[in-house]
């Protein structure tokens, strides 16, 4: 008995001393997915800026869930969520019609893309989708939808009608009570078109009310990777602040 007593001690010292790495508690499958050995170095060496523990609980991402990946990028979220939701779950990265024609038009000296996520092993449930012009093309309906840091560049590149498209195209794809989760840069409040252009920025409020007029509501919120010494009026890939932006991160819901 005492063995055991000495044995719990230790478990409970040895969590007490990692719990701070994260502002939550973690579930065994997103504690999982952060742990995973098989995610790239070049992701784990984000984790400390990106909190994707924080982040995962925050979306309420559960095993067995289907969850939609949009504008993924180099996948950092897409592994994170591959581990998550387990093998009866499913992850479709999808990329917005207004980004496959971009990247259909990269020129032939452009760097190469990096291969899809897809093809790694272990990452049987992640599937690659194009969208069209008014859906985003998944063959099942959605527990959760999920971009980060790409919202701006719809803004950017499709302007505000692209933006209402979009959200629609979201709000179709997910199950009712399903939610919709957006992490970018901020801005100052009131930024303007030319100045999201500008500085890859945009105001959480701006957001707010494109969303909501989707039908969506406002399900919360979180400040896991908000940095309040941003002062907001650098472009995001400056040296000097990049990788330590200000972020926003709003959890909206479909209703039932």
């Amino acid at each position: 008995m005492k063995t055991r007593h000495t044995l719990a001690a230790m478990l409970s010292g040895a969590i007490l001393v990692a719990a701070p790495a994260f502002a939550v508690s973690l579930p065994p499958n997103i504690a999982g997915a952060v742990a995973d050995t098989s995610r790239p170095a070049k992701d784990s060496d984000r984790d400390v800026a990106r909190k994707p523990g924080d982040m995962l609980v925050f979306a309420k991402v559960k095993t067995g869930e289907t969850v939609i990946d949009l504008m993924p990028g180099g996948g950092y979220f897409t592994r994170l969520f591959s581990t998550a939701v387990g093998p009866k779950g499913t992850v479709f990265a999808v990329t917005p019609k207004t980004f496959v024609d971009r990247r259909a038009a990269r020129p032939p000296t452009a760097p190469p893309l990096p291969p899809p996520v897809s093809s790694e092993p272990g990452r049987g449930n992640v599937h690659e989708v194009d969208g069209t012009a008014t859906s985003l093309a998944t063959p099942a309906p959605a527990d959760l939808v999920w971009t980060s840091e790409n919202y701006h560049d719809v803004h950017i590149y499709a302007g505000a009608d692209g933006v209402a498209a979009l959200n629609k195209a979201v709000y179709a794809a997910l199950k009712p009570g399903g939610l919709y989760i957006i992490a970018d840069h901020s801005a100052a409040p009131g930024i303007d078109e030319a100045g999201i252009k500008a500085l890859h920025r945009i105001d959480a409020a701006t957001v707010r009310k494109e969303v909501l007029a989707a039908g969506f509501v406002a399900d919360g919120e979180t400040s896991a990777i908000a940095n309040p010494a941003d002062p907001h009026t650098l472009n995001v890939f400056d040296p000097a602040i990049r990788g330590k932006t200000d972020q926003f991160v709003l959890r909206f819901r479909k209703p039932k």
